[in-house]
């Protein structure tokens, strides 16, 4: 053997063993974390199989990439064709294999069909988290077509019996869906185009007896805004793996010799601390190595966006009294959304004209960016430039850059068509529009990104499915926008959480998580989107007094109080507030900005609760100071509440209990509540007795305040 025979990557908690001793590399080990191994050969012989009844007398490995090639009869994790060299049975051995500071690289080669495979694996330190890509490089004189590369595929335990998918809806994404492995395939896949609103591309395993702060499990998220696929699979030999890769279209992939393809990277994490630990996993990679933003440099400001109040109706009057009553409010940042740009006065016309309207902006935007800068506000705008109106000049010049197949009558979506981003010329088109914007108006800070439709006929101007490539032209466009503008951020939207994910958030510095701002949809909204995203990146906005997508009337206190926990922000009329209203909301802002720092980078613990209520808290790293939540949606079955358990506090210090939210509470009879506010408790106590809770009305909520005390 040429190469070295194991891969072993070690961070805080947690090892990989990677065996390189047969033919291809596989997963021998995933757990909790191992001293350094001299030797790879005891687990050898501890994991040795038998010959099993009615099998084959060799088992077919389930490799990093099992293939047909080798005789694995689940699902492969790649698929090749080409017209004469068999690419179908691509069956690759080992011909080099690396290790570094956590990564490593590891390459195959079928001498056959000169096809080269290449793994980039790194599992970094302090987070836990594994990151993974699979490149296929042509080395053949004929060309090959991908029909399907996993970016891995991984080995799973018998032990992670329990699914947890990610699905929904527009205006109710992240719904948590639970179900028990089975024998055969588990497979989720999407092909709008884009990330999707019902099918988030990840997926959690775990034990049976797994809760949010005990037990064992493994988080999968493929970071791709694109085409995907999760399969969870179950072999009727006992073993079990889990797949996540970018979903191809036929042909959409072809390389000629010396052409190569990369997969999206796959994120992977495990905890034997519950899920809650699972998810700061996540959270604490996002935050170092996945996020440009840096919030220790600047703190994300409460926005207050126009949509919701206005919506395509502007005019400086009434945005400049808008400026104002948000400034007064406490808003940091004023966001103008829809409608600013030439003939833009419904969602019929004037997407692709990237001009300011001057018959609503006569003197352009300097007078509004100037009331909103003169109020102590950034000034941010919207955007959705992937998308072109029939009605707009743009499509009138070019009807023929847009994604459309001869013969096939485009699917009618909101009044608007996709361009296609695989053609340079539109791209550049872009990038000049929207620079044109920057330029002119220097003052602006922050872009909100939308894409409102999918994408029915991802077909580009030479007849080819355009998908991925247009999912990488627009990750250039936006980082080519970022180089020329860096002080500008910018919001990936698409009708709110369809396009949330690893590979966006690459580029872009948070997500708008739902168009719903219903406060009892977002507890749901948010608590799925927490799983793999920190709060700071989830853009929560304090709605109307009437939810205008549910209709639902919920209280200023409750609304606030779930806003709180995200990027805050308010998307409602604010002349239509009642004074308290006014003073409630502007208390929550205040509330919001004073603990902004732990919301923003302390650990989530989410709290293991009846189905009537939605608990969690956030920690600070140190333990030294919490916010905990307690948001009920429907009455508890029994007569009184339970108790509270203030899990993730250090049981060897003392805490100060407060309530912070709401600032007035009105209760029918006089509970403990008002005793407890400023008294000081050990650690040890809160942990593990608990906090009897007092009677609330449904869809009300309380927040608390817990400081060390020395």
């Amino acid at each position: 053997m040429s190469h070295q025979p194991f891969v072993q990557l070690n961070s805080r908690d947690t090892s990989i063993i990677v065996n390189c001793t047969g033919k291809q590399p596989q997963i021998i080990y995933w757990g909790k974390k191992l001293t350094q191994l001299d030797s790879i050969d005891p687990l050898i012989a501890l994991a040795q199989r038998q010959e099993a009844k009615c099998a084959p007398e060799v088992e077919p490995i389930l490799s990093l990439t099992p293939c047909y090639g080798d005789g694995f009869v689940g699902a492969p994790g790649l698929e090749l064709r080409s017209l004469s060299n068999n690419a179908w049975m691509f069956s690759g051995h080992i011909t080099y294999v690396a290790q570094s500071n956590g990564q490593s690289i590891i390459e195959m080669f079928d001498n056959v069909r000169n096809v080269k495979v290449v793994y980039q694996l790194q599992l970094d330190y302090e987070s836990n988290v594994f990151s993974a890509s699979t490149e296929i490089v042509n080395h053949s004189s004929e060309s090959i077509e991908i029909d399907w590369c996993a970016s891995l595929t991984i080995p799973l335990q018998e032990q992670f019996d329990t699914i947890y998918s990610f699905e929904g809806r527009w205006a109710n994404e992240f719904r948590r869906h639970k179900l028990k492995r089975f024998m055969g395939g588990y497979l989720k896949e999407n092909r709008k185009g884009k990330t999707s609103h019902d099918n988030f591309p990840g997926v959690v395993l775990s034990s049976a007896n797994t809760s949010e702060a005990h037990g064992e499990c493994f988080g999968f998220h493929l970071g791709w805004s694109g085409n995907h696929r999760t399969r969870v699979e179950s072999l009727s030999d006992g073993r079990n793996f889990v797949q996540l890769g970018e979903l191809l279209h036929p042909g959409e992939v072809r390389l000629k010799e010396g052409e190569s393809y990369q997969t999206p990277s796959i994120y992977v994490s495990y905890s034997n601390l519950g899920l809650s630990n699972l998810s700061n996993n996540f959270h604490n990679f996002v935050r170092s190595k996945l996020l440009t933003y840096d919030a220790t440099q600047k703190v994300r400001p409460i926005h207050y966006n126009t949509w919701e109040a206005i919506y395509f109706d502007h005019s400086y009057e009434t945005l400049k009294e808008l400026v104002e009553k948000a400034a007064k409010l406490g808003a940091e940042r004023f966001v103008l959304d829809d409608g600013w740009f030439k003939g833009r006065r419904d969602d019929t016309a004037g997407l692709g004209d990237w001009t300011v309207d001057e018959s609503i902006y006569p003197q352009g935007l300097n007078p509004l960016i100037k009331a909103v800068n003169d109020n102590g506000m950034e000034f941010g705008i919207w955007f959705e430039p992937e998308m072109v109106n029939p009605d707009s000049d743009l499509y009138r010049k070019h009807p023929e850059w847009i994604l459309q197949a001869e013969n096939c009558e485009q699917i009618k979506f909101r009044n608007q068509y996709v361009l296609d981003l695989t053609r340079p010329e539109v791209t550049d088109y872009l990038d000049s529009a929207i620079s044109d914007i920057l330029e002119a108006y220097p003052q602006i800070t922050y872009i909100k990104w939308d894409m409102n439709r999918d994408i029915n006929h991802a077909n580009n101007a030479l007849g080819y499915p355009a998908v991925h490539k247009q999912t990488l032209a627009l990750y250039s466009l936006i980082q080519n926008l970022k180089g020329k503008f860096p002080h500008v951020e910018i919001e990936s939207c698409s009708s709110g959480g369809a396009r949330v994910d690893y590979g966006i958030l690459r580029y872009t510095d948070r997500v708008w998580t739902s168009d719903s701002n219903d406060a009892l949809d977002r507890l749901s909204i948010q608590k799925g989107c927490s799983f793999f995203f920190p709060s700071e990146v989830m853009g929560s906005h304090v709605g109307p007094r009437d939810c205008h997508i549910t209709g639902r009337n919920i209280s200023i206190e409750m609304r606030t109080g779930v806003a709180l926990f995200g990027h805050m922000g308010m998307e409602m009329d604010p002349r239509e507030l009642t004074d308290h209203e006014a003073k409630v909301l502007s208390d929550g802002f205040a509330l919001h900005k004073a603990n902004r720092h732990l919301i923003h980078g302390g650990n989530l613990v989410r709290l293991d609760s009846q189905e009537c209520a939605v608990n969690f808290g956030i920690v600070a790293k140190d333990q030294s100071e919490a916010l905990y939540a307690h948001n009920l949606i429907t009455e508890y079955k029994g007569a009184l509440p339970p108790s509270y358990f203030f899990i993730g506090l250090d049981q060897t210090k003392n805490y100060r209990i407060e309530r912070v939210w709401p600032i007035e509470i009105n209760e029918y009879r006089e509970s403990g509540l008002s005793k407890l506010n400023g008294q000081v408790f050990s650690g040890e106590h809160l942990v593990n007795f608990g906090m009897q809770l007092p009677i609330i009305l449904p869809q009300s909520l309380l927040v608390f305040k817990l400081t060390e005390v020395k």
